[in-house]
């Protein structure tokens, strides 16, 4: 347990020793944080390309079969009638053989677009909530890049 504590206690001191001098090389030198240039402007848009999210939903439905016109169908449609559970409005209709199906429908919505435009000479591509449009606001920022130190 002493081997262990005793290294650690070492090097805690060492590094103790060690911070003041770096403030101190610090303390010397000012630091000069470069004020962003920022201004707005408009690009022209090229291309928009909308990114869709297909969306399928299920549901049950009521499908019917028409009823056929033969002899024998019409005397057994009769008599399934009679013993059936169809309704008076599918008779009325001349509808037979309802039954409940699951019918799946499928739903594009967009949900993005990508934007191709481009900016004093420039093309870049982004991506957007919106369509923008034919022109595009663009945020301008300029900084300079300060040289690297000795």
């Amino acid at each position: 347990m002493l081997r262990l504590v005793l290294p650690c206690l070492c090097l805690s001191i060492v590094g103790l020793s060690v911070i003041p001098s770096a403030q101190a090389q610090d303390a010397g030198r000012e630091m000069v944080v470069p004020v962003e240039n920022v201004r707005y402007d408009y690009a022209q848009v090229l291309e928009v390309s909308p990114i869709y999210q297909t969306l399928r939903a299920t549901r049950t439905e009521r499908v019917c079969d028409a009823k056929s016109e033969s002899g024998l169908s019409r005397v057994v449609s009769a008599v399934k009638d009679r013993l059936g559970r169809t309704s008076k409005e599918e008779r009325d209709a001349g509808l037979s053989n309802c039954r409940m199906e699951p019918v799946v429908r499928e739903y594009r919505r967009p949900i993005a677009f990508d934007v191709d435009y481009v900016y004093k000479g420039g093309k870049f591509r982004t991506r957007l909530a919106q369509d923008p449009g034919n022109r595009l606001r663009v945020r301008v920022s300029i900084t300079p890049q300060p040289a690297a130190g000795p």
